[in-house]
């Protein structure tokens, strides 16, 4: 079966506002973001990649445009299943505000039990999601054959919630897991188990060094703004 790589779209306006942008129309790449995106086609030199898969919303297409330009003809999709969750009235609404609502504590502590007002359910956003990779997987294999290798930009909660999928993970855990903006992850699928290959693999270790706010203990919903 294929290598996926799962790339997490460039840094945004929406993270840098820190706003949970969701499916917000108009959130774009910022500066940072999109020098991210004009690296990525450098850090993926010689990997063969068979077709490009991308979430529908503006920040994941212009993340995997650089990538596009580089390699002409490289056939590009869009798949809304592997589009942001669906944050329903949390979306557009500042991450410090929303720390406060009493769903934050289940969100972090017991995913599989969140739903958002007026979205989703977290557990909806993972099965949709790993549905989406099992059939593309199914269709790269055919079209491309067994050793073939694509590519998914996708969104932070998406891919975490897929390398839960591929460890066997129970979502409850998934929390556990970060990958920051333009990022990259790699599942290699087998008939009877995936290989977590890479994990959140930015080539930069800024977001190592020390700060001088030190990071709280939950997890960015969204999948934060990485380094400063």
């Amino acid at each position: 079966m294929p290598t996926l790589i799962l790339v997490r779209h460039g840094r945004s306006t929406a993270n840098t506002e820190g706003l949970l942008a969701g499916w917000t129309p108009g959130v774009a790449l910022d500066e940072r973001g999109t020098a991210q995106a004009a690296s990525l086609p450098g850090r993926l030199e010689g990997v063969p990649i068979s077709e490009v898969v991308a979430s529908p919303l503006q920040r994941c297409q212009e993340t995997i445009q650089p990538l596009l330009d580089a390699r002409p003809g490289l056939p590009a999709h869009s798949e809304e299943r592997i589009g942001e969750c669906h944050y329903g009235d949390w979306s557009g609404r500042k991450l410090a505000e929303l720390g406060d609502e009493p769903l934050m504590e289940v969100v972090q502590a017991h995913p599989s039990a969140a739903a958002f007002p007026g979205g989703e359910s977290m557990r909806a956003m993972q099965t949709r999601a790993a549905e989406a990779v099992r059939e593309w997987n199914a269709r790269v294999e055919r079209d491309h054959g067994a050793d073939a290798v694509y590519l998914m930009c996708s969104h932070g909660d998406i891919i975490k919630s897929l390398v839960a999928d591929a460890l066997g993970l129970h979502l409850d855990l998934f929390q556990r897991i970060s990958v920051e903006p333009c990022s990259i992850t790699v599942i290699r699928y087998t008939r009877l188990r995936p290989f977590l290959l890479r994990l959140g693999d930015t080539g930069d270790f800024a977001s190592l060094v020390p700060r001088e706010e030190a990071p709280g203990g939950d997890a960015p919903v969204g999948g934060g703004a990485g380094a400063p």
